[in-house]
């Protein structure tokens, strides 16, 4: 958003949107494969709507994808050096795009909305409170809903009012505005009397969620949601609007157990067409596998508001610093270059990593081949992960498929946002009561041997003494591995060796992509490395991790490629799993 639009001035919204989408898939303006995915699905709706395409039952609205434009142009900045020379908002070519897609589209038959969530994940200082706080105005006083109820939401209070509080003193600074809709400014509400309309912030724990009805929420900084509770109270107090909206602005973050990144692996699954959601629009600013997060040229793939209202002088100062000091790296790149990072001094490049990923493994494809299974069952009231290992030796490819199991009690407890969401869609297992039930892992163990050959079962005794005695006298071999810097250290090594590599695959199992990203390195003076959790926090899980890496250590003695010295028994370090 830059300087003020004129009064005399009139723009195409439409035009420029689509121009925006034109320029960004020729390449005339740099932006990462995400963008050019949602460009591209604009057009091809563009070109379905005017086919009439009978299974695309939307027409996009000229009047309506410019009216929201005109609106929020005729705002006030609030803030910085055109806030002190009193200038209104100017829509930059992108932030057309976003709000001409999200109002523009409506339903042939009835004129609703067709978007009922508008994702938006972008860097820091590129506009997004500005444009959200936009909405929220329009939502509560042009968007024609009696009793309309807008909520800025975040799970703390400082956080909720960031865009109502913006908000308020666009309306505050706007007498025309207000005169006109009969708005009433006050310090914690908004209202339209006459319309019996309001806007207030909403978190957690401060206030009442009793009684939503809500027509419009902008939540802020998703990636910072710990837990689902207020997400999915304010998700099922839209029933009685009839073209309710959601806007999810972020920027990225470290936390892939969370709602956030639960919402983001959705809305990329729908850019790429795996899933077909037509109410959801999503748009990722950030940057692509290899590019050099030093390299200026491709800033503004996480930055469309490059020049504008992100300094590129201060960029620069901060890139520089991180290139001279590691620590701030994490910072820089989740921050300015909205790229989802794993935790401080990490062990998993987890680009690499996603490039891995093949979602069409399944057990049936290893019928009869031979596999290493590894357990991590860690205490019984939390996560316990197995892994199966196959290594095809005539291309070096190795393969992992996992199982998580947790007790039912660990879910309803809600601490982890993603439990309930990873056992509906089978990614975990909840067995009855309050503590993970290890006669479900034997039968899973026994249905699972019906399919494929395991060689090896490899456990460290602690928690398992009693499982791995049953499955002895099943018959098969049991190794016992103590989880220590000896055993771990080389096969964690050609784990991440074979990640680098595309050497590996995986399911894209979203538990076991979380606890990879959880490990962080602990190094001692021989270079040893071992898995560890960058906190005590009993929430980041790694066991699936280390049960991998214990997988691959049988994997590695059974070639004979890694025999641990006898002597090399100092520094031994307990798994931070507990």
């Amino acid at each position: 958003m830059g300087a003020i639009a004129s009064r005399t001035e009139t723009r195409d919204y439409v035009s420029e949107a689509l121009l925006y989408c034109e320029d960004v898939l020729d390449g005339t303006v740099t932006a990462c494969s995400w963008v050019r995915m949602a460009c591209a699905r604009q057009i091809k709706d563009l070109e379905r709507a005017a086919a009439n395409d009978a299974d695309f039952p939307y027409r996009f609205d000229v009047q309506a994808a410019a009216r929201i434009c005109l609106f929020t142009e005729k705002l006030p900045h609030i803030k910085g050096k055109w806030a002190r020379q009193k200038q209104r908002i100017r829509l930059e070519a992108w932030q057309v795009f976003v709000l001409t897609t999200v109002f523009g589209w409506v339903h042939r038959d009835n004129g609703l909305r067709r978007f009922s969530l508008l994702y938006l994940e972008v860097a820091r200082k590129n506009a997004k409170t500005t444009i959200a706080a936009g909405i929220a105005l329009y939502m509560l006083l042009a968007d024609g809903e009696p009793g309309a109820e807008v909520y800025s939401a975040a799970t703390k209070k400082e956080q909720a009012n960031i865009v109502f509080a913006t908000a308020r003193e666009m309306a505050r600074r706007s007498p025309a505005m207000r005169n006109h809709y009969g708005l009433t400014v006050q310090q914690h509400k908004l209202l339209v009397n006459a319309e019996a309309s309001e806007f207030r912030a909403l978190d957690a724990k401060g206030t009442s969620l009793d009684g939503l009805n809500i027509h419009c929420d902008i939540k802020d900084e998703v990636h910072a949601w710990k837990g689902r509770d207020l997400y999915e109270v304010i998700d099922t107090a839209k029933g009685a609007r009839s073209q309710p909206l959601s806007v999810d602005i972020t920027t990225a973050g470290t936390d892939r157990s969370g709602i956030c990144y639960e919402q983001r692996t959705y809305v990329t699954r729908i850019l790429s067409g795996r899933d077909i959601d037509e109410t959801v629009f999503g748009l990722i600013y950030t940057l692509d596998d290899g590019d050099d997060w030093a390299d200026e040229s491709v800033w503004i793939k996480a930055n469309p508001n490059l020049g504008v209202s992100v300094s590129i002088e201060n960029l620069r100062a901060k890139v520089a610093q991180a290139v001279a000091v590691a620590s701030k790296r994490n910072g820089i790149l989740t921050k300015h270059f909205n790229v989802w990072t794993n935790a401080a001094h990490a062990w998993m490049d987890m680009t690499a990593w996603e490039r891995c990923k093949d979602e069409t493994l399944t057990l049936k494809n290893f019928a009869g081949k031979e596999a290493i299974a590894a357990f991590d069952l860690a205490t019984r009231k939390d996560i316990a992960s197995r892994i199966l290992w196959f290594v095809d030796e005539d291309t070096g490819e190795h393969t992992l498929l996992a199982r998580h199991y947790c007790p039912q009690a660990a879910v309803d407890e809600k601490d982890n946002a993603s439990y309930a969401g990873w056992v509906a869609d089978g990614w975990l297992t909840a067995t009855p009561g309050n503590v993970t039930d290890q006669i479900r892992i034997k039968d899973d163990v026994l249905g699972d041997a019906e399919t494929v050959k395991m060689t090896e079962l490899v456990f460290d005794r602690w928690q398992a003494a009693k499982l791995m005695s049953e499955l002895i006298d099943d018959g098969f071999e049991v190794i016992d591995l103590t989880n220590s810097v000896v055993n771990m250290s080389e096969p964690m090594k050609e784990f991440e060796a074979l990640v680098l590599s595309g050497k590996l695959r995986h399911q894209g199992d979203p538990v076991l992509t979380w606890m990879v990203s959880n490990v962080c390195c602990r190094l001692d003076e021989k270079d040893n490395i071992f898995p560890i959790k960058e906190t005590k926090d009993s929430r980041n899980k790694i066991d699936g991790a280390v049960a991998a890496i214990m997988g691959l250590n049988r994997v590695l003695a059974r070639r004979e490629t890694f025999v641990p010295s006898p002597f090399d028994t100092d520094d031994e370090y307990e798994v931070a799993v507990q």
